[in-house]
């Protein structure tokens, strides 16, 4: 009854999708070439030979795969990779990298139509849906069709489990289509076996293994500049995070000479904001998109650009993650770990619990429960003589195992 709903809704959507993507495309969040491709109408050919199809939603779960299919397209027995997608910046992000098995196409509407005619057409040997992206029509189908089909990085949260329990035999009907889920935590492992999920393996969080960016210097100018200072940096902060930031700079600043804050807000248009509050406290600004001008004697060094992020972290190895002393969830914390800086986290992390178990557990990062706790952690890492190598080595070799149970898994699978 449940699916005859959803598909009543999903048809609906399917008539309104003209408007959709026509407004979708005004606002440049869809390609005016390749839209066709979410009504099946394919712009790739597939080979008569051995295919594994991954599906994940956008940007995110498109970069966790990017080392897994690299191990993928040098096995002889894969013959192609097809990943689909459903936004317009994760084709970009796919154009990226250069792969000679692997194409990309944007994933279907999700009707039954629609469903039916994506599978046939690619006849996939295994399917890897990655995350929590699970569309029932596309899900039924496969099962029908006796594709296996993988949950790769499996994330249930509680609020999404409340959901989906709502559902009742609805969800247990979709989640057992599933012929092996490989979670990336416990809780979600005990979330699946509820749904009734029989082949349930914890492998980790695959974006663990992801790789660093390549393109990661910044000016000469302000290199020099941040190297010679006792730097620390604040990212992805949110409002009410940065007045704790500038309490800890002014106490640090007595105790350190050269002390320098760099704050990298979430929301980069709350910058005239911020520096605004920043000056109410008598403190130096200086913004990274003040190209004309150079930083000199100043007390925050506010980065205001978006994209800059990692440039940073490959800098600096003290780092508070935001989100995370306000009730937001967290941010995740892996890209400063990747490049060997230690993490320091306020207490309110439940959408990164799993990343930050293991990082909390090898510690690389360490979790803060007040302002005070902030500057006495701040003060001990300058101190601490823990080499940045060090930590990069741990999470690499974590990323490393996680990234060959998973190839383990998928090849496995794909022989049965």
């Amino acid at each position: 009854m449940l699916l005859l709903i959803y598909r009543i809704i999903i048809n609906i959507v399917f008539i309104l999708s003209p408007i959709i993507i026509l407004f979708r495309i005004l606002k440049n969040k869809e390609d005016k070439k390749r839209f066709v491709e979410k009504l099946c109408l394919f712009s790739k050919k597939k080979y008569k030979k051995k295919l594994i199809w991954f599906h994940g939603a956008s940007v995110g779960e498109i970069l966790s795969i990017i080392p897994l299919v690299d191990l993928l397209e040098k096995n002889k027995n894969i013959d192609q990779i097809l990943i689909t997608s459903s936004t317009l910046s994760s084709s970009k992000i796919f154009d990226q990298f250069k792969f000679k098995k692997t194409i990309h196409q944007f994933f279907p509407i999700d009707t039954n139509f629609f469903s039916k005619r994506f599978i046939n057409y690619w006849k996939p040997d295994l399917v890897v849906f990655i995350d929590s992206e699970i569309w029932p029509n596309i899900m039924v189908n496969l099962k029908r069709k006796s594709i296996p089909v993988l949950l790769l990085n499996g994330r249930i949260t509680k609020k999404s489990f409340k959901r989906w329990k709502i559902l009742g035999n609805f969800s247990k009907e979709i989640f057992q289509c599933f012929y092996k889920c490989l979670p990336s935590n416990k809780e979600t492992a005990n979330f699946l076996k509820y749904f009734g999920v029989k082949r349930i393996k914890p492998v980790g969080n695959l974006k663990f293994a992801q790789n660093k960016s390549k393109n990661l210097l910044l000016p000469k100018n302000l290199k020099k500049f941040i190297q010679k200072k006792n730097v620390w940096c604040a990212s992805s902060t949110h409002r009410g995070e940065e007045f704790i930031c500038i309490k800890t700079h002014k106490i640090l600043k007595k105790k350190f000479k050269n002390f320098l804050t760099i704050v990298i807000p979430r929301h980069i248009e709350r910058s005239r904001e911020l520096i605004d509050m920043f000056n109410s406290h008598d403190l130096k600004v200086h913004c990274h998109s003040w190209k004309n001008k150079e930083p000199r004697e100043i007390d925050i060094y506010l980065v205001d650009t978006y994209g800059e992020t990692e440039k940073f972290f490959n800098l600096i190895k003290i780092v508070f993650i935001g989100g995370s002393f306000v009730n937001h969830g967290g941010q995740n914390p892996l890209e400063p770990a990747r490049h060997g800086c230690k993490v320091l986290h306020g207490p309110h992390v439940d959408n990164f619990k799993d990343i930050y178990n293991f990082l909390n557990r090898i510690k690389v990062s360490k979790k803060i429960e007040s302002e005070k706790g902030l500057t006495k952690n701040i003060e001990i890492l300058f101190k601490n003589k823990e080499t940045t190598r060090s930590i990069t080595k741990k999470v690499k070799n974590l990323g490393t195992n996680i990234l060959n149970s998973a190839k383990k898994e998928i090849l496995s699978t794909i022989k049965k």
